[in-house]
């Protein structure tokens, strides 16, 4: 009996201290996630920011763009875009940053992956050399908002909305009713003057006419190797051809040594709860909270 206890007694703790382990190591590579940098050597080195995904915030990118930015070792920067758009301010504060450094003098190489469109290839502008390659699919110059309208489903569960305001405009793209003709009319105004920023800032980085950025500034979408035919894009190219011509651009004569800033892994409880708030925001438009964002 005392035997068996013993195994008993036994057991636990050896499923107690592997249990102990597992969580040691998990804690470890949450831990390892916070760190600062991930290099590949020392000396002189091109930094990689990526940017992944819809563009609702600036925040990280602003971030990488000055840290690597005042990095004197830091010779050149590729700024890998993933992204198929997002919210005009957001895009238009990365570009400022981009550009930013640009002007200070270190060389910003761009490379574009699978899709760089919209806001995605907005962001780019700012660089010195916009490489992508011939299958990337880019471009989709435009400005949109889009206002859901559930009045036919409300009508059909008999709820009613009273919206009490202080001006005609102030519940303009209601989702409780039809869009007026004067809020049409309004709405487009703010649309095209989001347009002429889009526009204006391809023809000043891109050294085009008006003529010529009008003509293909209508929303479509081109691969890279059309994207180059139009000019709106300089050299074809992969991600490392991109590192190369950085490390080149920053006077770099040895075989670069690359740079990341490592964020910390999100939780799968924070990879959830963002895909919700991202399901909401960028699909549902939910109002009046998501009313006024206008996106490239």
């Amino acid at each position: 009996m005392a035997k068996k206890q013993d195994w008993i007694i036994g057991g636990i703790i050896f499923g107690a201290i592997f249990i102990c382990t597992i969580f040691f190591i998990i804690f470890m590579v949450q831990i390892g996630g916070k760190s600062d940098m991930a290099l590949s050597g020392v000396g002189e080195k091109v930094a990689i920011i990526e940017l992944e995904g819809v563009i609702y915030s600036s925040e990280n990118i602003v971030r990488q763009f000055k840290k690597f930015g005042k990095d004197e070792t830091v010779k050149a920067i590729v700024f890998r875009i993933n992204s198929p758009g997002g919210g005009i301010a957001a895009s238009q504060e990365i570009y400022e940053h981009v550009k930013r450094v640009r002007d200070n003098g270190k060389p910003i190489v761009v490379s574009m992956g699978s899709v760089a469109a919209s806001g995605g290839y907005y962001v780019a502008l700012g660089a010195d050399t916009i490489m992508v390659n011939p299958g990337t699919t880019t471009g989709s110059i435009g400005v949109i908002a889009e206002f859901p309208n559930f009045r036919k489903l409300l009508d059909k569960i008999g709820i009613s909305i009273t919206v009490i305001k202080s001006g005609k405009f102030k519940d303009a793209g209601s989702p409780y009713r039809e869009i007026r003709p004067e809020e049409m009319a309004y709405f487009q105004s703010w649309i095209d003057n989001g347009y002429e920023q889009f526009v204006n800032t391809v023809v000043n980085e891109r050294q085009l006419s008006r003529d010529t950025v009008l003509k293909l500034a209508d929303g479509r979408v081109y691969s890279g190797e059309q994207a180059l035919t139009y000019n709106l894009i300089d050299t074809l190219g992969t991600f490392d051809d991109a590192i190369n011509l950085a490390a080149e651009m920053g006077g770099i004569k040895s075989e670069p040594k690359v740079i990341r800033d490592r964020l910390r892994k999100m939780t799968m409880f924070e990879m959830l709860t963002e895909d919700a708030e991202v399901l909401l925001s960028r699909h549902l438009s939910l109002w009046p909270q998501m009313k006024y964002m206008m996106t490239f």
